[in-house]
């Protein structure tokens, strides 16, 4: 009887196993599946929000958007940097997200812009202002905090735009290199 009783056992713990393993196999299968068609689905949107099907477009890539182009100018007070935003209709770029980072050392006086901004309400960022027009120029005056010059001085322009149709397109940052001419008093 006791032989019978160990038979019984070991099948009932060899029914048991197979049972987990297939479990933990249907289990796996689903999973990758599922992250399969998640993954699927993402690709599928992206390519939707960005055109890369033969559909049209809903929205443009940031540099189709956005065509940014930078220029310097030596000038008595040191070096006039000016940066064109040449900005698609239907997009728009924010006044205050315009930035500039350089080394110690380094000045620059506060932007003047060619156009007049508009004060748009932002879902992410409430009121502010923005640039809607077709062009707009930004422009700054750089000079060195000794008064010398300097050659090939890192510069990065930081800016952020968006679609009126619902799309933030994450912070862009442009590198240059500018010689600032010496400041004549």
């Amino acid at each position: 009887m006791s032989m019978n009783t160990s038979l019984l056992k070991s099948a009932v713990i060899k029914n048991a196993t197979f049972k987990q393993s297939y479990l933990l196999a249907i289990t796996v299968a689903t999973t990758s599946l599922m992250a399969g068609l998640s993954m699927s689905a993402q690709a599928a949107g992206l390519n939707d929000l960005f055109g890369n099907n033969n559909n049209s477009a809903k929205f443009l890539p940031v540099d189709k958007a956005f065509q940014v182009s930078s220029s310097s100018t030596a000038t008595a007070k040191g070096t006039r940097l000016s940066i064109a935003f040449d900005i698609t209709p239907g997009h728009y770029v924010y006044k205050d997200k315009l930035t500039l980072s350089f080394p110690k050392g380094i000045s620059a006086t506060p932007f003047s812009f060619s156009q007049t901004p508009v004060t748009i309400d932002d879902p992410t960022f409430g009121k502010v202002p923005v640039f809607t027009q077709k062009s707009v120029v930004a422009t700054t005056t750089l000079s060195t905090k000794n008064g010398k010059g300097a050659k090939n001085v890192p510069v990065v322009i930081g800016w952020q735009g968006c679609a009126e149709a619902g799309l933030c397109y994450p912070p862009e940052k442009i590198k240059t290199k500018v010689d600032i001419t010496v400041t004549r008093r």
